[in-house]
């Protein structure tokens, strides 16, 4: 019986600490490709210079969506120079969501490109994000 009650306590910590989580993320961008909803998400709802950790949710009517493999890549054109580029790493986070890191060695606005290629089919999406 008491393992019963300490275990409906820890599940009950979990989901309540889930819940609280996910609101506390607030969206860097939000993009529209096809029937997809592509949304990239931080604690701040912003990137800046050096490392960043951030979900990226893939949904479709506001449901979670498994896509598959998924990748993040920015770059930054520079005109006279080759563009500063920067994949993030990716790992899954449960259905359609993913927790990314990437580092930036200066403001400015990045070239964001999203791919994926699974059950919801094979796709990409492009859009800017600033790091400021």
């Amino acid at each position: 019986m008491k393992r019963n009650v300490v275990g409906l306590v820890m599940v009950m910590l979990s989901v309540v600490a889930a819940v609280g989580f996910a609101a506390e993320m607030k969206p860097i961008k939000t993009q529209k490709a096809n029937e997809l909803t592509v949304s990239v998400l931080s604690e701040t709802g912003q990137w800046k210079p050096g490392k960043n950790s951030f979900f990226l949710e893939f949904t479709k009517d506001k449901k979670p969506v498994d896509v598959g493999k998924v990748t993040l890549n920015t770059s930054m054109p520079m005109p006279g120079m080759a563009p500063m580029i920067a994949g993030a790493t990716l790992e899954p986070d449960g259905p359609g969501r993913y927790k990314g890191a990437v580092s930036f060695p200066d403001a400015g606005d990045r070239q964001v490109t999203v791919s994926w290629d699974g059950p919801a089919g094979k796709g990409s999406t492009r859009f800017t994000v600033p790091v400021r």
